[in-house]
């Protein structure tokens, strides 16, 4: 196996560092993320080297508690993404005829419709709790990656050793979870690392215009809308999510690509072939 790449290295690195800080936010956070230390928009100082935000909580903190909602929130909504769309874009690929029709155009009505209007609108009616947003950002995700699994399940489904599972007298389930889903999984790795992205710049935005996380609860979205006013008083806490969303983004892409060239060479001839 080849040496990794300089900026793959970093990509896991920055990606081991998120990872970390939202595991052991209770243990890296000085203080909770609501808890209020002095006055609004103070610079650095002793017992808060990041400054305090808008109602005079440590800016560090809710940083760190900010990491800890956004990606556990994101990781929870991408696999439900994943579990649905690849089992339907599976299930579609491969069975073709009426199944395929059905589950296609259902998923296009669905993706017709701007997915931050149907998120708003749903959420607008329904309780904005943590369940109910992982589950409005997982389904409409999923419509995304059932698009991508199906292309996969096509192009896998005309290889020989999918119609020697056939002839061997397998079961669907066995088709797809033993035969299509190791020659995919690579590139719905990637997709994965993609999509990743995709949902945590979505609640980011829910949460920017009051409808994702609630407070007092941290998150990065909602520490960009508390601290934009700062901005008029060069208090520049709003941008410190930014900067942590395309730090991630530009990680999580660096990985995706090179697990993609991996891709080009471990695919052909499966995996069970």
């Amino acid at each position: 196996m080849p040496p990794l790449k300089p900026s793959v290295v970093l990509g896991l690195l920055a990606l081991g560092i998120f990872i970390c800080v939202a595991l052991l936010a209770p243990w890296i956070a000085p203080y909770p993320a609501d808890k209020i230390i002095g006055g609004a928009w103070l610079g650095p100082m002793g017992n808060a080297w990041m400054g305090t935000d808008n109602l005079g909580r440590d800016l560090f903190s809710r940083l760190i508690w900010g990491t800890r909602t956004s990606l556990s929130v994101t990781a929870l909504a991408a696999a439900l993404a994943f579990l649905l769309g690849t089992s339907l874009g599976f299930l579609a690929g491969v069975c073709g005829g009426w199944v395929d029709q059905l589950i296609s155009r259902v998923n296009d009505v669905l993706m017709a419709i701007p997915t931050l209007i149907f998120a708003l609108v749903v959420l607008a009616m329904l309780p904005k709790n943590t369940a109910i947003i992982i589950l409005v950002l997982g389904v409409l995700e999923a419509t995304r990656v059932l698009r991508v699994s199906r292309s996969l399940a096509v192009d896998i489904a005309t290889q020989e050793f999918i119609e020697v599972a056939r002839m061997r007298g397998e079961s669907m389930r066995w088709i797809l979870w033993r035969e299509i889903l190791p020659n995919a999984l690579t590139t719905l790795v990637a997709e994965f690392a993609l999509r990743f992205i995709f949902i945590l710049l979505f609640l980011s935005a829910l949460s920017f215009l009051g409808m994702g996380i609630q407070p007092p609860t941290a998150d990065w979205g909602g520490l960009a809308r508390d601290n934009k006013d700062g901005i008029l008083f060069g208090v520049w806490a709003a941008l410190v999510p930014g900067a942590a969303i395309a730090l991630l983004a530009v990680s999580l892409n660096v990985v995706a690509d090179w697990l993609l060239s991996r891709d080009g060479r471990n695919w052909h001839g499966g995996k069970n072939g």
